[in-house]
């Protein structure tokens, strides 16, 4: 079983009150294929420039990552500068889109027929774009964010419609649906055709939401945040990745799925880019997974 992730790669320029890195490894492909590789094979799509550092593409490949859809074009890396005041909330200072302004997602032949696909949050023309590339996909799931629903809300309709699976945070499925209510907004989304929607709450954990089926994943209790950049991809990456190595839907599934994400997300936010999410093994992903586990008994 094999994942498709398809979102942007990018050098990332980050301040958090525990320090500050320049241009260093980020980008929601990297975040999720970093974190779905622990569970399933893992192909990408995205594009660099050749400002690219060779020991970043060294990288997937040590961790067997398919980078056949990786394109190295001329010009700069994608570039996001930000910083964090308050964990919850990132204050983007600078962005340059560079390469990625003219990203134009060709899936690799190998790569049409997979039966799972995580779209990242990119433009929904461009999602739209890769789903018509896939030849029978099973299982697709989505992101999204706040400047896609005010600035492309009928494409983003149209995707959402096609999909299994839409990750969006409080705000945003706010936003989408003018409701205050975040399950009366979930029952709404469903009904334009995803089975499930996915509701991220930050410290808060998370949430999913299906027909006659509702259930809340807590975090773990992380005690030194450093940088909670990528967070939200790292949840995805695990979360697919099981439900990859599962091949479906069902409820037991699911509940396990979002334990693994919310676990991999806990390991994403302990430093900066992605360096603990290199050093994480299985061992230590179950272990949290446990305790997470232990921590709702009752």
């Amino acid at each position: 079983m094999s994942l498709v992730i398809v979102a942007s790669v990018a050098l990332d320029s980050i301040k958090t009150p525990f320090g500050k890195v320049d241009k260093v490894l980020g980008g929601s492909v990297m975040y999720a294929s970093m974190s779905s590789k622990n569970f399933c094979h893992t192909k990408v799509v995205g594009v660099v420039g050749d400002d690219f550092p060779e020991a970043h593409l060294e990288l997937l490949k040590e961790n067997r990552i398919d980078t056949e859809g990786l394109k190295i074009v001329n010009g700069k890396t994608f570039h996001w500068k930000g910083r964090y005041n308050d964990f919850n909330r990132a204050e983007t200072l600078e962005t340059q889109l560079n390469v990625f302004a003219d990203f134009n997602p060709e899936l690799p032949e190998s790569y049409r027929k997979s039966r799972f696909i995580f779209l990242g949050n990119i433009d929904p023309t461009l999602q739209l774009q890769v789903l018509k590339q896939m030849e029978a996909p099973e299982i697709v799931a989505c992101d999204t964010m706040n400047f896609w629903i005010s600035g492309k809300k009928k494409e983003l309709l149209e995707v959402i419609k096609r999909v299994n699976i839409l990750l969006i945070n409080e705000d945003e499925i706010r936003m989408l649906t003018n409701e205050k209510n975040i399950l009366q907004a979930a029952e709404m989304i469903r009904k334009l055709g995803p089975e499930f929607v996915i509701v991220k709450r930050g410290e808060y954990g998370s949430l999913i939401y299906g027909k006659d089926f509702l259930f809340f994943a807590p975090i773990f209790p992380v005690k030194n945040v450093i940088d909670p950049t990528g967070a939200g991809d790292s949840f995805a990456g695990g979360f697919m990745g099981y439900i990859t190595v599962k091949g479906n839907l069902e409820e037991h599934t699911i509940r396990q799925a979002m334990v693994y994400g919310t676990v991999m997300a806990s390991f994403d936010v302990e430093s900066f880019s992605l360096e603990k999410l290199k050093k994480v093994d299985f061992d230590q992903i179950d272990a949290r997974k446990e305790k997470i586990r232990e921590s709702v008994i009752f």
